[in-house]
């Protein structure tokens, strides 16, 4: 839903950032991802505290690289605050729990692993909607 998102808000607001627009870029975007996913569950840090300032200055950078956008930043902070609320809400209901929690009921880290999720889909979406952009304009050229 957040890749069909991104175009239709970019389309609204004004097109993204033009630079890194392939295939390559989004590859690499999910490799960072996936680093600092693995980055959350296996590295040992002193407290959560800096686990989670880590995590948000790498999800930061990755948007930095990889988006650059207003409309993206947005999106991703307020889809990572409601994902954040719904999580809490599960929790608090009982619908699965955290070992050690420590922000209220999830890991204070939480909201940036959403963060960088949704800068990941948003850009497999943009490049997506570029693709299909690209196709449907070549198919009316040799019409």
């Amino acid at each position: 839903m957040v890749g069909l998102l991104y175009p239709c808000i970019d389309g609204r607001l004004g097109g993204p950032h033009g630079f890194k627009r392939e295939w390559s870029s989004v590859m690499r975007c999910i490799a960072v991802f996936v680093g600092i996913n693995h980055a959350s569950a296996k590295v040992d840090f002193a407290n959560n505290f800096q686990l989670s300032l880590t995590l948000a200055a790498l999800s930061v950078g990755l948007w930095w690289t990889f988006d650059r956008s207003r409309s993206g930043f947005g999106l991703g902070v307020s889809i990572a605050c409601l994902a954040t609320l719904a999580t809490q809400l599960l929790v608090h209901n009982g619908v699965f729990q955290y070992t050690s929690p420590d922000f209220l009921y999830i890991r204070s880290w939480l909201p940036c692993i959403f963060f960088a999720g949704v800068i990941t889909m948003g850009n497999i979406g943009r490049q997506l909607a570029m693709y299909e952009c690209t196709v449907v304009q070549e198919k009316t050229h040799e019409d």
